[in-house]
């Protein structure tokens, strides 16, 4: 199965200091520079207390494409009718750009719906009119804005301006007896993020490191399908590391997606992706048994990356098996990250 073209993730940004390290875009995304500064954590995408969801409004400044300036999408909706959704594009010195807007449903890596709003005006709050008999089931989503002026010229994403929101779709809370103390959180059969701390697990990227911002994240929109990784932003020649002990399963070149790759399974049942390698940097080979720790290659920007960083990976039930799907990596990466919290 082809491997997805890299870009910037999403949500969650993080700094860590990086000698005079300025990251300008990654994976064929353009996003603004990203100063890495000495300590973990750093600005999140701006969001409305007031909302209960995703919204924003920045000023924008003369561009040469089309920019959403506002986007309103409530944190959270019940099954059915989709939620209303409004939001704000501006292009000066142009009056309509045609607009779509998608939403995404992450479980499944597939387009739940697509309003086709048509050529729009510009500098205007607008209302998406979803179609007749639209429904949305429970689930975790991204509604995302696509749109293109008269010239061809498609809508720029910017760290505050990425035209993507996260919506949680769930049936109202019900009253039920509490559960019993002992029932472990999160998917049957998958290790929670503490588990694997006490499997021994470490972070990926043994130097400073950030995860960038909205383009970066896991399930963030690209073109046909989204992205199954979270970005993990670094120097050049870093040591990446495997998190748990386990055993090489692949290793691969792709020069328009992953570049230099390889791939883990472990002993809990994860499989790990570990793309854009620097070139010449692989330290292990197929087949070969690793510990937690281990360095396993050098982080680049190798394949569709235009800076360096790690795009991780994490499996259940088999790396681009039939029956293994993705899941998001961030939950397991904050709890390496700061083991003793």
């Amino acid at each position: 199965m082809p491997i997805p073209a890299e870009s910037m993730d999403m949500r969650h940004p993080r700094t860590l200091a990086l000698s005079s390290f300025t990251v300008l875009a990654v994976c064929g995304a353009a996003t603004p520079a990203l100063a890495i500064s000495g300590a973990p954590g750093g600005a999140a995408a701006p969001s409305s207390p007031q909302a209960g969801g995703s919204q924003f409004g920045v000023p924008v400044s003369a561009s040469s494409a089309p920019v959403v300036s506002a986007l309103s999408v409530p944190g959270s909706a019940t099954p059915g009718r989709p939620p209303r959704v409004t939001f704000r594009i501006e292009e000066p010195g142009t009056g309509t750009v045609y607009v779509q807007v998608a939403i995404d449903n992450l479980a499944t890596r597939r387009q739940a719906l697509l309003a086709t709003m048509g050529w729009s005006h510009t500098g205007r709050t607008l209302t998406v009119s979803w179609p007749a008999g639209a429904r949305l089931s429970s689930g975790s989503y991204h509604v995302s804005i696509s749109a293109h002026d008269h010239h061809g010229k498609s809508l720029l994403r910017r760290a505050h301006t990425s035209g993507v929101a996260e919506l949680i779709v769930a049936a109202p809370a019900v009253s039920a007896p509490a559960p019993a103390p002992s029932a472990p959180a999160g998917v049957a059969g998958v290790p929670t993020p503490a588990q694997t701390l006490a499997d021994g697990a470490v972070f990926p990227v043994a130097g400073p490191h950030n995860f960038g911002g909205p383009e970066n994240r896991y399930g963030a929109p690209r073109e046909g399908h989204i992205h199954e990784g979270q970005d993990v932003l670094t120097a050049e020649g870093t040591p990446d590391v495997a998190p748990l002990a386990g055993t090489i399963t692949s290793t691969s070149y792709q020069a328009g997606g992953a570049g230099y790759y390889l791939v883990e399974h472990t002993g809990i049942g994860f499989d790990f992706m570990f793309a854009h390698c620097e070139a010449s940097s692989f330290a292990v080979s197929s087949g070969q048994s690793v510990s937690a720790g281990q360095q396993l290659c050098r982080a680049g920007q190798t394949g569709d990356a235009t800076a360096p960083h790690l795009h991780f990976e994490m499996w259940v039930g088999g790396w681009q098996s039939a029956t293994g799907h993705s899941i998001d990596p961030l939950p397991y990466l904050e709890a390496w990250e700061h083991p003793h919290n």
